[in-house]
């Protein structure tokens, strides 16, 4: 772990240094060796005060690993802020996840076609948010999706394509239209029985924000929050340098396409190079259209930079379904956020204010 002053403490101490010699140097004895003593002691202060330790761990949220790393004063501050961001994201993890039979989110889903449920108005907001990914995207982004049937096998043991009545049929509880929100009184109705929601996309990217959100009110300098892939960075590490995130290669898993240096920023990457089925040479990705029910295809990575990680996941996301052309015109109209792109055939493409360099090709 590192353990040393930043940049900025240590042109701060080697001015008060050459101070101190200055005075050492003027002085005699008596009064003015006194002063030196003093500022001595000072500088040996400000050391301590500026200071810098980074602690990191990693921990099971969500049904996922998470790594937290906080750059703190000392030791015990740093694991007691990390310790913070995972009771924040356990209190979230509580309130929308589909998997927990107690959360507010599995009751909506349990009164599918029956009435609305009043939830509180984090989920709420959380839930409007998803909505309007969905309309931005003609339900390329679409968080009934939780509806889906499972015709599509990523384990090995799918032989052959489902055929397209069952791929019809899976979507026949998925739409986002169906999802009606009450603002007033903060409830969520979904209009279909057998309907569900969930963020499994969006929920850890909110997740991630949260965390950085919880840790700079608590004046929190640096740090990285990490959730499954999801990640936002604010500050700088202890030697005042950026982060610096790695963009895996999809094709060599052990190399990287670019590694981008952050400050306060959020990057997410949704891919296909871990789970997908290949029939007749055509790949087909664990992320499904819920419009039509196939597979993703024509994109193996998508990689999406900007302030937050929930939007950013929601754009990554959706990019995946949308395909190259329709991903690249939608997040043009959003500057904040830029993506890097990788085609099924190895191509990278980025959008016009991705800044780092990048080969064409990765094979």
């Amino acid at each position: 772990m590192e353990n040393m002053m930043n940049s900025n403490s240590y042109n701060a101490l080697r001015l008060l240094r050459k101070l101190a010699i200055t005075v050492f140097c003027s002085s005699l004895r008596g009064r003015m060796t006194k002063q030196f003593l003093m500022l001595l002691v000072f500088v040996t202060i400000a050391f301590k005060v500026n200071a810098q330790v980074l602690r990191a761990r990693p921990v099971s949220l969500m049904g996922s690993r998470f790594d937290i790393t906080i750059i703190a004063a000392d030791s015990a501050q740093a694991e007691k802020h990390i310790d913070d961001v995972i009771a924040e994201m356990s209190r979230i993890e509580d309130l929308i996840s589909d998997w927990k039979a107690s959360s507010q989110i599995s009751e909506v889903n349990r009164n599918a076609g029956i009435k609305p449920i009043k939830v509180d108005r984090e989920v709420f907001e959380l839930t409007k948010r998803s909505l309007y990914f969905s309309q931005l995207t003609d339900g390329a982004f679409d968080i009934s999706y939780a509806a889906l049937d499972k015709v599509w096998k990523f384990d090995g043991s799918m032989k052959k394509m489902p055929s397209a009545e069952e791929i019809k049929n899976s979507v026949a509880r998925v739409g986002y239209k169906n999802v009606q929100l009450d603002s007033i009184n903060s409830t969520i109705f979904l209009k279909l029985t057998g309907m569900k929601i969930g963020f499994g996309a969006m929920g850890k990217g909110y997740a991630a924000d949260k965390g950085r959100e919880l840790m700079e009110g608590k004046g929190v300098k640096a740090g990285i929050v990490n959730a499954s892939g999801d990640m936002t960075t604010w500050g700088a590490k202890t030697s005042g340098k950026a982060w610096n995130v790695g963009i895996t290669n999809p094709f060599d898993e052990e190399k990287y396409i670019v590694i981008i240096p952050l400050k306060r920023e959020a990057v997410t990457t949704s891919g296909s190079y871990e789970k997908f089925v290949e029939f007749d040479g055509k790949r087909y990705a664990h992320i499904i259209n819920p419009v039509t029910g196939y597979p993703a295809t024509g994109l193996i990575s998508v990689t999406v930079l900007g302030p937050s990680a929930e939007m950013a996941n929601g754009f990554s996301t959706s990019i995946m379904v949308l395909g190259k052309e329709k991903g690249l015109e939608l997040i043009k109209k959003f500057p904040d956020y830029s993506c890097l792109l990788v085609t099924d055939d190895g191509t990278v493409v980025k959008s016009t204010n991705f800044k780092a360099k990048v080969k064409k090709k990765l094979k």
